[in-house]
């Protein structure tokens, strides 16, 4: 006859081989489906994007932006150029300020364009010629301007006479200028960080740098996984290590992120630089989802139950025994 302890041992049994079967099924490898980024064009097209040019006190550099109108319509583009400074935020945005203005933003009153408005046609490209006058007093280390181009042609006039304004675009073109003299090359790692354990299989590290000195430089990211007891690399960047520019006395948060398989233990390495700093962290990590989370407890809860009650049976038959 089968007691209640018995049927109940029997229950957690098949729990238990329940569990197993979980275990293994997550371990099969899941695949990963990536979408499609929307893209958005600008009706202005300019190049290049930014400059990076080595400045000496006194000189003229002569220095030209194309500005295209990619349109195969018959509508001509207007646009308008201008300065504006250049400034970054403390964080990993790359959001551009072309508004605030400090002692790097000097050379906003270096430069000389050759015009500020022009017309271009469809399938046409323009070019804006500038001239950059270096005083002699030019201070070493960074300056920061960008050439603003600014889409007008939607400011028409319509039969009525009225003016229409739809929407307006701009797109600026970054200079990054460094005078030579007596620069300061130096920086800080304040943060380097890798989690050890993970519920989902998104691994995210993240860094905090800051340029200390007076022109600015890239900070370098690479991040290395492997599965644990194994040398073959689940993520890496190390033949095109990641890199983020750092203007001077400005900060720079940063993220690299791995996607790991469902469920594991693996290695990880990240290895930010700067300047001569250089800041290295290994960690090994536990990549464990909530729900097997639950299960390991429940488990663990099950065996000891299971334990605790086989113990009691076989005292039981034990004085059964003796009897």
């Amino acid at each position: 006859m089968i007691t209640k302890n018995e049927e109940f041992m029997k229950k957690i049994k098949s729990l238990l081989m329940t569990f197993v079967a979980v275990i293994a099924i997550s371990l099969v490898p899941l695949a990963n489906i990536y979408a499609a980024e929307p893209t958005i064009q600008s009706a202005l097209v300019i190049s290049p994007m930014y400059q990076r040019i080595i400045l000496t006190p006194g000189e003229a550099r002569q220095m030209s932006i194309k500005v295209s109108n990619p349109n195969i319509s018959e509508r001509a583009l207007i646009y308008s150029v201008s300065v504006g400074s250049f400034s970054q935020g403390n964080d990993d945005s790359d959001q551009v300020d072309v508004e605030t203005v400090s002692s790097y933003n000097q050379i906003m009153d270096w430069i000389t364009l050759d015009k500020t408005e022009g017309t271009i046609e469809p399938n046409n490209t323009d070019v804006v010629d500038f001239t950059i006058n270096v005083p002699e007093s030019a201070p070493a280390g960074g300056q920061y301007a960008t050439i603003i181009f600014r889409d007008d042609t939607s400011k028409s006039t319509n039969g009525a006479g009225n003016v229409n304004i739809e929407s307006t675009a701009q797109m600026a073109s970054i200079i990054y200028a460094e005078v030579a003299g007596k620069t300061v090359n130096t920086a800080e790692i304040l943060e380097n960080n890798v989690p050890s354990f993970l519920f989902t299989n998104r691994l995210e590290t993240t860094s905090l740098v800051r340029n200390t000195g007076n022109v600015h430089t890239d900070a370098e990211y690479m991040l290395q996984v492997w599965p644990m007891g194994s040398d073959e690399e689940i993520c890496t960047n190390e033949e095109n290590v990641d890199t983020n520019l750092i203007m001077p006395g400005m900060e720079r948060y940063y993220s690299e992120t791995c996607n790991l398989p469902a469920v594991g233990i693996f290695r990880a390495k990240q290895t930010v630089k700067i300047f001569g700093e250089v800041s290295t962290v290994e960690k090994t990590i536990i990549v464990c989802p909530i729900w097997l989370l639950f299960l390991i407890i429940f488990a663990v809860i099950a065996l000891i139950i299971y334990i605790i009650l086989r113990a009691k049976n076989k005292g039981k038959k034990s004085r059964k025994s003796d009897d």
